[in-house]
């Protein structure tokens, strides 16, 4: 049986996006979404941008105050609004971590890679003393690939990929347990992209780590995660199995997604049939009733206008937002 790691029920984060008084309006950025994470398991979460992943994970991490739903980590609440529960979250900081998407606003140009990396281990006493604090950052730096010459240099001296593995390390030297891993390979070179990639599935054996990996990578995606979650303006539209999701897609927005990742075989290539929306994504200051994928789809009719629709399983472990699944398939 699969130990849950990370719940999270009915997830709400709005921005101010201006007005005032009866007038004020909210940017959307997640609106209602749900699913869980089991320990060591790695899940994917996809979809264009501006359609809330990476605002998903930051909240999740509580570096924004959600502002609806319930996030449950071990079982352990950390936070409910509602019920206007909310953990402290310094001992946490140490099971969750986060990897961010840029290599080169994320780290600090007036610290040493040393420093950087050893923030934390200072920040929660895991060394005892000078000696053991260096043989930390030296292990962290070793697992992603670098060395201990690297650590007396600055980040300006590193190239995009190898930032980033600081970045990894930075967020390995607490030894968490869960890391939100925020579009880590979206700044970086297609062929460093697999060497990181290569790199995030070593550590996981190596470490048992558990994963939220955000891109909108598809074929990236794919290689990594154990599942898949689609989002769209903030909602999600399909979570299944990878294989299942990329083999077997169902919801209209999903096809798309699938059909957009190149195909290296030119005679499968010209075989495969590419699915263009029309129109562009709506704004999230104002969404549109109903289903939001609607103004887009070439499915929807006037109940796609009038009803949201419902989150439910279709096959095990198959799940979508659609009122014309059995239409589009």
């Amino acid at each position: 049986m699969s130990e849950k790691l990370v719940q999270v029920e009915h997830l709400r984060q709005y921005f101010p996006g201006g007005g005032f008084g009866k007038r004020k309006k909210y940017i959307q950025a997640v609106d209602d979404v749900s699913f869980s994470i089991d320990r060591g398991e790695t899940l994917g979460l996809v979809g264009e941008s501006g359609c809330g992943k990476t605002t998903t994970g930051r909240t999740l991490l509580r570096l924004y105050e959600p502002t609806g739903g319930r996030f449950l980590y071990n079982n352990e609440v950390i936070f409910d609004v509602e019920k206007k529960q909310y953990a402290t979250m310094l001992p946490y900081r140490k099971k969750m971590q986060i990897v961010f998407q840029d290599p080169y606003a994320s780290l600090d140009p007036r610290m040493t890679i040393g420093d950087i990396v050893g923030e934390a281990i200072d920040v929660h006493k895991m060394a005892s003393n000078k000696q053991e604090r260096y043989e930390i950052i030296i292990e962290m730096l070793r697992r992603v690939g670098l060395n201990s010459e690297h650590a007396n240099r600055y980040p300006h001296e590193f190239s995009g990929g190898q930032r980033q593995r600081v970045g990894i390390a930075r967020a390995l030297a607490v030894r968490p347990e869960f890391i939100v891993c925020d579009e880590p390979i979206s700044a970086l070179d297609v062929s460093i992209q697999a060497q990181v990639i290569n790199m995030f599935e070593d550590l996981q054996a190596e470490m048992g780590l558990t994963y939220l990996f955000i891109a909108h990578d598809l074929s990236a995606v794919k290689h990594i995660s154990n599942r898949i979650g689609v989002m769209y303006l903030g909602r999600m539209v399909e979570l299944a199995d990878s294989y299942e999701l990329i083999t077997r897609p169902l919801h209209p927005y999903t096809k798309s997604l699938i059909s957009a990742i190149p195909v290296a075989d030119p005679k499968e290539a010209r075989g495969s049939k590419r699915i263009v929306l029309e129109g562009d994504v709506p704004s999230p200051l104002n969404p549109p009733s109903g289903c939001r994928f609607r103004t887009r789809c070439p499915y929807a009719d006037e109940r796609c206008a009038s009803e949201t629709p419902e989150w439910r399983e279709l096959e095990k472990g198959h799940f979508a937002a659609c009122h014309y699944i059995d239409k589009c398939n």
